[in-house]
């Protein structure tokens, strides 16, 4: 048979009368896996090289329930719905095999054809049997280290998962653009921006309104000649913060008039070793490295690209007489492979031993600026200067939204939500800090957001091999069970319109991406003031025990690009404003929570069910409630994580009502975690949600304690050099109560198993 290829592959020509025909199934295979190929691709093929680049050739799936899409140049596009995941993979496999069939019938036809000449058989042989071993393939199928070897055409190939977890709900598909899909694209940005902007307004008049009695309040104080501000329980530590600042002021616009000749010795903070490189009055700008060198530290900032294609930035805190600044391309990200290579050392001086390195992940429409706006008594900068490595993450589209491939106006470049964030990003991250200290593990602090990406992408069914990479988690506000603040109208607005109506309200891009506009023309003061009403009013937090002076620069580093999936997940009606847990569903947790109440373990609001009034004996209901009683189950046999997940160590906020961190300590010491071990647990009373990070006691209640917990835990305590203040801390280990807790809830378990 005569058969013309191209870089295209192989394409089959009308038999000769005199030539054996092949099958027509190659054709077909490539029929079928060009259309599903089509369908997730870049952009739609057509001849342009641009074009055929971006065709889509392999899902790759990085857990059981992610599916990547790899290009044919190497590129990646974000997670796709796992059947059409699956369909791809099949569909290739099927045309591979297929084009293998048909060209082992092409060369026994010709070895045929070759035999009836004697004189020349061995030759033609030989020449068969090198043209099949150099079959011409432009797909190259890169085998996921996780996946389990198929054989071609087996059926249990093609079969995803029956189910999908009910709080992670299939994200919907959006292939290439066409007319059809723009269209559809402008009507949803249109829509939304009108409506969005519209609940914006209701929130912002809402926020405005409800500071009506606190402004008569004041008012009426300052006409009395009292100071309103007395009451704040911090008053004395604010007013002296305020005179410092000024000082500090004063000092450098001295520094600056004597000018570069100064020794330094009237320099601000420079008798704590750190000479700022910045200083005088706070400009308020949008900008971590400036906070830095106003107290004598620097920031660098690094690129991450994510397995899914996205680009990330990844800030790191050091200090400038230590380490050197990498180079541009040096700082440009590597590649979508996580936890492959290392770097070399830094360190101006080789012969000084390596800070221990952390990574902190910031909350919910925040970006890691957050740990850089109190000075010196910023987390970041407080645990650089104690002796840390500290690198700051931020999650997906942050304030400049990125992707290898995608551009803004693509909805695919919006299509993720918390998994994707705690899958790809939190991984990506950790892989590269690993790779630039050249560590093995290191050390995570998250705050509310960021703890729930943590939890999740640590849970047995996501990326459980992730806490093989951390010595220690610390969680800040931890975010797994919601506050009761999740019931306000706002928010339950938001839970009881449909996915279809959300996504008109809200779009499938940013999510109400006007706060961003008005971020960039506004005054920085105005804005600062404006976005905390805003968010008081929303998250009902207050600024009693924050440093005012400081709070408009707090509000520059939030609000950024999220997606509207994103939010849909956090307050619609199916996920987390639903079941009001991110790793339980409503039913499940209730019923762990009348377990502790028929136990007395538990002051939840399943506690103060009313019982019957004396029932009768022969009634079947003595000594029950009207809260059924439940089906007893082994301890930790709903667990969420297995034995790869790191020690534990939680701050709670006793007066948070966004997240119910108690709920989460009681799960914790009911047992139902055998695998966690909580190195550290503590609950602040009067805290809110974001006291433990901006208080401005918060050094002494939360920063040392993370301090000293990340050094008890730390792997490779002979390789670091000692943190300030963690001399006389010594290492960690699990205590016998716990190993044997552990060992007693494995051997129920495997017990259950064996009887089930």
């Amino acid at each position: 048979m005569r058969q013309a290829t191209n870089d295209d592959g192989p394409q089959a020509a009308s038999p000769s009368p005199n030539e054996t025909p092949s099958s027509s199934s190659s054709a077909a295979a490539a029929a079928a896996f060009a259309s599903q190929s089509e369908k997730l691709s870049y952009l739609k093929p057509d001849d342009s090289a641009a074009a055929l680049d971006s065709v889509a050739v392999e899902a790759q799936f990085v857990t059981a329930e992610d599916a990547v899409i790899v290009t044919a140049d190497g590129n990646r596009l974000p997670a796709v719905p796992l059947q059409e995941a699956y369909k791809l993979n099949v569909l290739r496999d099927e045309f591979d095999s297929a084009r293998e069939k048909d060209a082992d019938a092409d060369a026994d036809a010709e070895s045929h054809q070759s035999k009836e000449k004697e004189e020349a058989a061995s030759h033609v042989l030989r020449e068969e049997e090198c043209s099949t071993s150099k079959l011409p393939s432009k797909l190259h199928v890169r085998k996921n280290a996780d996946a389990t070897e198929k054989p071609v055409g087996d059926s249990q190939i093609s079969m995803p998962p029956s189910h999908t977890n009910p709080l992670f709900p299939p994200l919907p598909l959006y292939g290439p653009p066409t007319l059809l899909r723009d269209l559809q694209c402008w009507f949803f940005r249109f829509s939304s921006f009108f409506l969005s902007a519209a609940f914006l307004g209701v929130i912002v008049l809402g926020s405005l309104f409800t500071q009506i009695p606190s402004i008569c309040w004041r008012t009426l104080q300052r006409l009395m000649c009292r100071n309103p501000d007395h009451a704040r329980p911090l008053h004395e530590e604010e007013a002296r913060r305020s005179s410092v600042r000024k000082e500090q002021e004063r000092l450098w616009k001295r520094r600056k008039s004597f000018g570069d000749g100064n020794d330094g010795q009237e320099c601000p903070l420079s008798n704590d070793g750190f000479t700022p490189t910045e200083g005088g009055p706070d400009p308020i700008i949008c900008d971590v490295g400036y906070y830095a060198r106003r107290v004598g530290l620097d920031v660098e900032e690094i690129e991450v690209q994510t397995e899914d294609g996205f680009i990330i930035d990844l800030w790191h805190v050091y200090d400038p007489r230590e380490c050197t600044k990498l180079s541009e391309a040096d700082r440009a990200h590597r590649g979508p492979d996580p936890f492959t290579g290392s770097s070399p050392k830094r360190l101006k001086d080789p012969s000084q031993k390596r800070k221990f390195p952390v990574l902190l992940m910031h909350g919910l429409l925040q970006s890691a600026g957050a740990y850089c706006v109190n000075d010196d008594d910023s987390l970041a900068f407080y645990l650089c200067k104690s002796g840390y490595d500290v690198w700051l993450g931020n999650n997906r589209c942050g304030f400049k939204p990125k992707h290898v491939l995608l551009e803004y106006q693509d909805p695919r470049m919006w299509c993720w939500n918390i998994r994707q964030m705690g899958i790809f990003d939190l991984s990506a991250l950790t892989s590269r800090v690993l790779y630039e200290t050249g560590f093995e593990k290191l050390g995570l602090v998250a705050h509310s957001q960021g703890t729930t990406e943590t939890f999740v992408a640590l849970a047995k069914e996501q990326r459980p091999e992730l806490g093989e990479k951390l010595t220690v988690f610390c969680a800040l506000a931890p975010a797994a069970y919601a506050g009761p603040l999740i019931g306000k109208m706002y928010f339950k607005f938001m839970r009881v319109i449909s996915p279809g109506l959300f996504r008109l309200m809200f779009g499938i891009h940013a999510f109400i991406p006007i706060m961003m506009v008005m971020h960039s023309i506004l005054n920085p003061r105005i804005y600062g003031w404006l976005g905390y009403k805003v968010f008081s009013f929303l998250f009902d937090w207050t600024d009693a025990r924050w440093d005012r002076g400081l709070r408009d620069r707090m509000f520059q580093f939030a609000p950024v690009y999220v997606s509207a999936e994103s939010m849909r997940w956090w307050l619609g009606r199916e996920c987390f404003a639903k079941h009001k847990c991110i790793l339980s569903t409503k039913e499940e947790w209730r019923s762990e929570e009348r377990e502790d109440i028929s136990e007395g373990a538990t002051d939840g609001p399943l506690a103060h069910a009313p019982t019957l009034p004396h029932p009768r004996k022969d009634s079947g209901l003595v000594g029950k409630s009207t809260v059924e009683q439940p089906s007893r189950k082994t301890k930790g046999s709903s667990a969420w994580y297995n034995e790869q997940v790191p020690p534990f160590a939680l701050w709670v906020a006793g007066n948070d009502d966004l997240v119910n961190g108690d709920r989460l300590l009681r799960r914790f010491d009911r047992g139902r975690e055998p695998h966690v071990k909580v190195v550290h647990s503590k609950v602040i009373p009067e805290y809110e949600h974001l006291d433990v990070i901006w208080a401005m006691d918060a050094v002494s209640e939360v920063f040392e304690e993370v301090r000293e917990v990340l050094w008890k835990t730390c792997d490779a305590r002979e390789q670091c050099r000692v943190p300030t203040g963690c001399e006389s801390v010594t290492a960690w280990g699990p205590s016998e109560k716990q190993k044997k807790a552990e060992a007693t809830a494995e051997d129920e378990q495997s017990s259950s198993d064996s009887s089930s």
